[in-house]
């Protein structure tokens, strides 16, 4: 007897493991009042805060429109690169700002806020935009310049004589 009761025990706990599971898997939006998500991006020195909610496709960073405020081609499509990813051009407006770094970063960093704005407004975004990397923060940053040296690892020329 003492088996049958600890076997309907471990089915029971069987039961309420897989429901907890699927509660798990399906994660609800976050969103605030307006409807909008919200993330920080970062890259190099720079940091972008990022607001994306549904739209016409309009990029607003630092209050410019995005082609505007970055003018090579190369930075624009690095913008949008997350809505080709998860098939949303011209679905979301994007209201950004931009902060330290130069231009590259700061493309780096509104790519990387934009990404994480995506997957909380729409969690079902997340395994395409994680396969592509776009969720992880690029550590990489300049490294020091060191003492008796003219950049971080260039020497001062050497003479012979």
């Amino acid at each position: 007897m003492n088996d049958a009761a600890v076997e309907t025990e471990s089915s029971s706990l069987a039961t309420e493991n897989v429901g907890d599971e699927e509660a798990v898997t399906e994660k609800e939006p976050i969103r605030d009042s307006l409807g909008r998500s919200y993330a920080t991006g970062k890259r190099k020195d720079a940091v972008a805060r990022v607001w994306i909610k549904p739209g016409t496709g309009r990029i607003t960073i630092n209050g410019k429109d995005f082609r505007s405020y970055f003018a090579r081609p190369v930075l624009q499509m690095i913008i949008q690169q997350p809505f080709q990813i998860v098939r949303a051009e011209r679905q979301f407006d994007v209201m950004a700002t931009a902060r330290g770094g130069g231009l590259s970063g700061q493309a780096g960093a509104v790519k990387h806020g934009i990404s994480k704005a995506l997957q909380l407004y729409q969690p079902s975004y997340r395994p395409a935009l994680k396969v592509v990397g776009f969720l992880t923060r690029d550590s990489r940053v300049v490294e020091r310049k060191k003492y008796g040296r003219r950049k971080a690892r260039r020497s001062f020329q050497f003479s012979k004589r």
